[in-house]
């Protein structure tokens, strides 16, 4: 359950960045609105998830989830430039993700 909160969080740290470009600075009321209600939710998510998780890999997984996200967000919907190697990187964060998740980290 803890690490489906980190996912969750993750998720939600797509949401905010991309909330972040869009709201131009703050100076666009919904997107920084949505840019508000995504960081609570993603931060207050990782909070918990700490209970009962390792710091170190659960900061990791959310981190990755949020970086892969955006980045993958970005290029399908903002324009952002499409390259090999950014996808290939993108699938080394993904692999590490699987991989952190994997090494047992939980109490």
């Amino acid at each position: 359950m803890a690490w489906l909160l980190v996912i969750v969080a993750g998720l939600l740290e797509t949401g905010f960045a991309v909330s972040l470009k869009l709201s131009h600075g703050f100076t666009r009321l919904w997107p920084t609105v949505a840019f508000c209600v995504f960081a609570l939710g993603s931060f207050g998510l990782l909070t918990l998830s700490l209970r009962k998780l390792d710091v170190g890999p659960a900061y990791a997984v959310w981190t990755g989830i949020g970086a892969a996200g955006t980045a993958i967000y970005g290029m399908i919907f903002l324009g952002d430039i499409v390259s090999t190697l950014k996808i290939v990187s993108i699938s080394l964060v993904i692999v590490g993700i699987i991989g952190l998740q994997l090494s047992g980290s939980a109490h």
